[in-house]
């Protein structure tokens, strides 16, 4: 139960604050809409640990400037590549093991290796995930080690 309110609450603050319109009627249309899209979570069987993880909030505060300092650092790396005149790029796919236990703590994984420039996650089976990167050296393994021990983390499985 204090998993639904908890959803309800913060569908219905994202809503204030998009929406920005605070008449009486208009707060009640929201608060309906936020407890319609509740339910219909309910009835589909997923408000469930992993489909609505508040666990996880604190653990990702702590992941998201790390993967922002880490985006930075490869848009600079891209960026230097792009602005180099012989162009030095040798695409290159390979696959690595992810560490993370279930579905989300691997979309998170493979999403933060997509966010990074120059690397793209290309498929994701089981703890496989297939990864596509600019050069190889985008590819020197202790990154994605690195953000695959962070991802767990925010997982909670270590």
């Amino acid at each position: 139960m204090a998993r639904i309110l908890g959803l309800w609450v913060t569908l219905f603050a994202v809503w204030l604050l998009l929406s920005g319109h605070y008449t009486p009627l208009l707060i009640s249309f929201g608060m309906g809409s936020c407890a319609l899209t509740v339910y219909i979570a309910v009835r589909m069987d997923v408000a469930d640990q992993e489909g609505v993880p508040f666990a996880w909030a604190g653990r990702f505060l702590l992941f998201l400037p790390w993967l922002l300092k880490e985006i930075l650092v490869a848009n600079i790396k891209v960026a230097k590549i792009i602005l180099s005149p012989s162009l030095p790029i040798s695409p290159i796919m390979v696959v690595f093991r992810s560490t993370q236990k279930t579905d989300l703590g691997r979309a998170l994984y493979a999403n933060s290796i997509t966010l990074t420039p120059g690397t793209i996650s290309t498929g994701v089976d089981g703890d496989r995930v297939e990864v596509h990167a600019l050069t190889w050296r985008d590819l020197g393994g202790w990154e994605e080690d690195e953000m695959g021990r962070r991802a767990s983390k925010v997982e909670g499985a270590s």
